[in-house]
């Protein structure tokens, strides 16, 4: 299978943690998806993972992970990076790279910050430290609204608007007329939990302890956590990095053709 890929879980918090791991490299690394996890895990998606990240095959032993598949219903942020841990632990994956995007991000954060033990460095990719944020109350609480109503086709439409650039949209809403027959679950219980987890996120009070090398990219155009999202994390974790792509906004780890690259300067240098 390209690049090794597998996919596999792991029993974690009595419950199955879906992930896809591929390359050979010696180190390990770690990526947490977003918000989209909640409605579709990683399970049976390690052809195309690898494929997306093949990039960090030649370098890392990469794993993709998803949040558990059942989830109680107030579980937080910080609750997800407890069960990242104890996964990580029990694949035996300590002192790893993390990638972090988006919830991904926020998850990211606590395990840096509760388990700093699992993590050499660490990137956080189009997120927020949490607090006050109305457009992210806004956009997530309206995404809320159609997965209750199961209006699948409503909640990808005004995902990718609000995630792309007009130049990838313009090849993008070729689509969406058949966006409501793709991906739909069987319920939105998952996705509604992981969605008010991002809304609860709130690390600002706690950044100080990410004592790792860390890389915060951000983009300007986001038009879910906003502008200025990733400077005001930035600026909480002493000694990060700090990139934002002009004209991007929350795909920009997508759409940025240099993305990876900037990423794995950071992570070997």
């Amino acid at each position: 299978m390209l690049l090794g890929a597998k996919n596999a879980s792991v029993h974690i918090g009595g419950s199955e943690m879906d992930y896809v791991s591929f390359g050979r490299g010696s180190r390990a690394l770690v990526l947490l998806p977003g918000l989209g996890d909640g409605l579709a895990t990683v399970k049976g998606m390690a052809l195309p993972l690898a494929w997306a990240w093949r990039a960090y095959a030649k370098d890392y032993s990469v794993f993709v992970f998803s949040r558990k598949n059942e989830l109680p219903e107030h579980f937080s942020t910080r609750d997800m990076a407890q069960d990242q841990a104890g996964a990580m632990r029990a694949l035996g994956l300590t002192d790893a790279d993390i990638i972090g995007v988006s919830q991904g991000g926020m998850i990211a954060q606590y395990l840096a910050i509760d388990h700093p033990e699992l993590v050499r460095r660490l990137v956080l990719a189009v997120t927020l430290a949490g607090g006050p944020n109305e457009l992210l109350q806004s956009t997530v609480n309206g995404w809320i609204e159609l997965a209750k109503r199961a209006d699948h086709k409503a909640l990808m439409i005004d995902t990718a608007e609000k995630s792309y650039s007009e130049k990838a949209l313009r090849g993008y809403r070729m689509l969406y007329p058949i966006l409501g027959c793709i991906g739909r679950p069987q319920d939105y219980k998952r996705f509604i939990t992981q969605a008010n987890a991002c809304i609860r996120h709130d690390a600002r009070g706690e950044l100080h302890r990410i004592n790792c090398a860390t890389l915060v990219v951000g983009g300007a155009c986001d038009r879910i956590v906003g502008a200025n999202a990733a400077a005001e994390l930035a600026q909480g974790i002493a000694g990060s990095e700090y990139f934002l792509y002009e004209g991007l906004g929350h795909a920009a780890y997508e759409e940025a053709r240099d993305f990876n690259r900037r990423v794995l300067r950071f992570l070997t240098g």
